[in-house]
């Protein structure tokens, strides 16, 4: 961290907070703007996490907190992956180097970590809700601050963000939605004319004249409609904001989000204005870093890498990914059933459906970060002869756990969820952590679930999965898939039944999913059998029933919430068969959220490697051993 404090970024390094910012002269901003991606680079470099969404919002990040007045005013970020300049500016520079590690820097925005940081985020299109709640609570309070919120057009996509817009464009809240339009080069139209009528557009004299000819037009409508027509075309020459202006946003835009000289007037134009408002900012993604330019989705999220070539330097180990298990089964099994199909709320990099999408495009469907429409989307293929496959993160799941009740399970149509990041996530923290879909799915009647302990036996479940009559889910964690490479062979597995991979004695080790050679490590310490439960739901009773007769102590292991996991499963089911005096262990995680780190150290923490799990069986022995007073 020493060297990254050095007199290479002597103006960043007098920059402690947003106030310090707001002393500098207009005209040293745009090397501040430089040493930011600079250091930005150089820290992100050394730690990995999302870097060309940052790289992008560089200006943007110094004209907001040149204008506003942080922490006082809200600035609340959508998702998150564009928020470390504004970690850099809000006295968390020096820690930068710990981005992401265990005790270190969120990745995301996060209110306990600072003032500046003024809603917590990790998933999309919350911001505009958000700031929208906490611009009634300063209306409702008599607070004087602004509320901004600050979205991308990724996370524009989400159906939430126009739910905001619609209650918010009712409203007379003092808003002002940013998009961070960074998706498109900026256009012609975004220029010098642009720029000029977008600050004339945003300024005091066109705001009263607008608000003042409403008043006089009210009582001619014909004319006042004219106006109205008149004012959309001229606007409509440069910007598309018929949309906004009909939720009832004021729009300005678009405008260079490189433009400081640009950016900082139409901002306190704004800023003087009142009710809800709308600015279109047109960024570039990997802004100033040529690598992230010209492949912005390969930087967005980054591993340790050379800045000077752009190629990673972190080490690569040997071992297939489930990811790459799924997308190597996805394309196998689509060249024999012509019905699959391929669904992806927004994540088709992280979730393997790049060579899908490729091979075969006309079934490939990206539908945005939009997971309720992706449910249900699956649903209304499966009713008229299609086999969907939603292949989604655990926690994105949650997002549309409605529709998976209600338009997949009630109606028992042929969905397979494949579900990716179940379990520790790692560096991404709390937010993204799989620590709940055992529990919020195992409740709901006639959905299959299983949990693989390898790459092979990942394989044989998607087979399963998809060739049940109904809904099924196949969850499995970030990382390497345990096992030899699996054969192209699409094979299934007895439905409903586990496999005792270790005869022991005294001690049964149910496990479900990827902790199996951990379980199998400590069984040969503790001369204890192993069973790969393999289904969740529904549970193998003849299993449950033969450990339960045979072994003194029965321990559950997972990489899920104890509460209402599978361990609880197999107590509910032994309390049901008049065994609950058995003695039983569920291992999992805690009541309480998984934080950030390498997902060795989030295991060690929570006791799920070796030594912990030994340590608490061994215990648990100890007890039942010892007289009883």
């Amino acid at each position: 961290m020493s060297e990254l404090s050095t007199q290479r970024w002597p103006l960043l390094e007098s920059v402690g907070s947003p106030a310090d910012l707001r002393r500098l002269p207009r005209s040293e901003l745009t090397e501040l703007a430089t040493q930011i991606r600079r250091y930005l680079l150089e820290t992100v470099s050394t730690t990995g996490g999302h870097l060309a969404a940052g790289l992008g919002t560089v200006e943007l990040t110094i004209a907001l907190h040149y204008v506003f007045d942080t922490p006082t005013d809200k600035l609340v970020w959508d998702v998150g992956h564009q928020t470390y300049p504004h970690k850099i500016l809000t006295g968390r520079r020096h820690r930068m180097p710990s981005l992401r590690q265990r005790h270190g820097l969120a990745g995301f925005p996060k209110r306990s970590e600072s003032e500046y940081d003024a809603f917590g985020t990790g998933h999309s299109s919350t911001s505009i809700s958000a700031a929208l709640g906490m611009s009634i609570a300063a209306s409702q309070t008599g607070a004087a601050y602004k509320s901004v919120a600050i979205i991308g057009d990724g996370a524009m996509t989400g159906g939430m963000a126009f739910e905001a817009l619609n209650h918010a464009g009712d409203t007379d809240a003092d808003l002002l939605v940013i998009l961070n339009d960074n998706d498109m080069s900026i256009s012609p139209n975004v220029g010098g004319l642009s720029n000029h009528l977008t600050r004339l557009l945003s300024g005091s004299f066109y705001s009263s004249m607008r608000e003042g000819g409403k008043k006089v037009l009210e009582r001619m409508p014909s004319v006042r409609q004219l106006a109205r027509r008149t004012e959309e075309h001229v606007k409509g020459m440069v910007a598309p904001g018929t949309l906004f202006e009909e939720l009832g946003f004021n729009y300005f835009g678009p405008v260079d989000g490189h433009d400081l000289n640009t950016l900082i007037p139409v901002l306190k134009n704004l800023y003087q204005l009142r009710g809800p408002r709308f600015l279109h900012v047109v960024t570039k993604k990997g802004k100033g870093y040529s690598p992230a330019e010209a492949d912005p989705s390969r930087f967005h999220g980054v591993g340790k890498f050379d800045t000077l070539t752009g190629r990673s330097t972190a080490s690569k180990g040997s071992n297939q990914t489930f990811t790459q298990v799924f997308s190597d089964w996805l394309c196998d099994m689509a060249a024999q059933d012509n019905r699959l199909n391929g669904i992806t709320p927004a994540m088709r990099e992280g979730s393997g459906l790049v060579e899908f999408s490729q091979r075969y495009p006309d079934r490939y469907f990206d539908v945005g970060i939009a997971e309720q429409h992706a449910v249900t989307l699956a649903a209304g293929m499966a009713c008229d002869g299609l086999k969907p496959v939603v292949a989604i993160y655990s926690t994105f799941l949650q997002r549309g756990y409605d529709q998976l009740i209600h338009d997949v399970a009630i109606q028992n149509l042929p969905v397979l969820f494949a579900i990716d990041r179940a379990g520790i996530v790692g560096a991404d923290g709390p937010t993204h952590t799989g620590a709940y879909d055992i529990s919020y799915l195992r409740c709901i009647p006639n959905l299959v679930i299983m949990a693989p302990s390898d790459a092979t036996e990942a394989r044989s479940m998607l087979t399963t999965g998809f060739l049940h009559d109904g809904p099924a889910a196949v969850r499995y964690p970030r990382g390497a898939a345990p096992g030899p490479r699996p054969s192209r062979e699409l094979r299934a597995i007895e439905f409903g039944k586990s496999r005792r991979v270790r005869e022991g004695r005294k001690t049964a080790l149910l496990v479900f999913g990827t902790l199996l050679p951990t379980a199998l490590e400590i069984a040969e310490r503790l001369d204890a059998s192993v069973y790969d439960m393999r289904f969740i739901k529904p549970l193998d009773g003849d299993a449950i029933a033969q450990a339960a007769s045979t072994h003194d102590l029965l321990v559950t292991i997972e990489e899920n919430a104890v509460a209402g996991g599978a361990g609880s499963a197999v107590s509910e089911w032994l309390n049901a068969h008049d065994k609950a005096t058995l003695n039983i262990l569920n291992l999992g995680f805690p009541d309480t959220y998984v934080g950030q780190g390498t997902q060795a150290e989030m295991l060690s923490e929570w006791g799920l490697d070796a030594e912990g799990m030994l340590s608490s069986v061994q215990n648990r022995l100890a007890e039942m051993d010892a007289p009883n007073c």
